[in-house]
């Protein structure tokens, strides 16, 4: 398993004034497990011990969702960048149903039967 991400003290003072109050308890640095498991692409249970328990982890990332926590952060982060030299791409994929690789098979679709009747 790759080494433990953790955000720097530095990094952590940055964006401290968007996260709620602690209740009593110091907060752990519960943001750098919710990195890893978004980074990496890991369900929750699969998020390293270091980073405490994983139930912890999610509860936190839905909580502070439902707040705003983390719009706030990237808006305020993206006022900050400033020029556009940085190309963000999205890694989003499609999953195409099982089906639809029988499309292309020759006459299936029409643009395969105009050019046929040429």
């Amino acid at each position: 398993m790759s080494e433990l991400l953790m955000l720097s003290p530095e990094q952590m003072r940055g964006i401290e004034p968007y996260f709620p109050l602690s209740h009593g308890v110091p907060r752990v640095d519960d943001l750098s497990g919710i990195l890893f498991v978004i980074r990496n692409g890991l369900r929750w249970r699969d998020a390293p011990a270091g980073y405490g328990p994983h139930k912890t982890i999610y509860n936190r990332f839905i909580r502070w969702n439902r707040l705003g926590v983390f719009n706030r952060i990237l808006a305020e982060l993206a006022a900050r960048g400033g020029g556009s030299d940085q190309l963000m791409i999205d890694a989003t994929h499609l999953k195409a149903h099982r089906t639809a690789a029988s499309l292309l098979k020759r006459g299936s679709t029409p643009m395969y039967r105009a050019a046929e009747a040429d």
